[in-house]
């Protein structure tokens, strides 16, 4: 048994297999990650229950594992109070390129070829599909 952040191996295997410029799709579970979203993806299935593994706590658990360069969100109206895009930029270094696509350009990024890995999650709040890009490893 492994010592690590993320114990899952399907999830574990397909992060090993992202290098730089790759995309990692978190989407909520209002999202059809199986129409929208790369057909050569591996989709890893942690939405075992409505609000249960929430999309934060997956990308804070992601972070120790790869560095992210930007994270795109999809554009949700004016009106609405995005809470969870206040609390991805909380958790994300601050030097990461943050952008809002809107419905039509996030789709067509999530179902590029650059998107190696799906997670589908729990997470209940609307508009908290987030897109990140594998940044690089800086070695010292």
């Amino acid at each position: 048994m492994i010592k690590s952040a993320i114990l899952h191996p399907q999830l574990l295997s397909t992060l090993a297999k992202c290098g730089h410029k790759a995309k990692i799709l978190i989407a909520d579970s209002n999202y059809s990650f199986v129409t929208n979203s790369s057909p050569g993806a591996t989709v890893v299935y942690l939405n075992f229950a409505p609000g249960m593994i929430e999309s934060p706590f997956i990308l804070q658990k992601l972070l120790s594992y790869i560095n992210v360069e930007e994270a795109a969100l999809m554009s949700s109206p004016a009106d609405f109070n995005n809470t969870i895009e206040q609390e991805y930029q909380r958790i994300l270094p601050s030097d990461t390129a943050f952008s809002r696509l809107s419905r039509e350009d996030f789709y067509t990024q999530a179902k590029s070829s650059d998107t190696l890995l799906v997670i589908a999650t729990g997470e209940t709040r609307r508009y908290a599909n987030i897109l990140l890009t594998v940044g690089v490893v800086s070695v010292d």
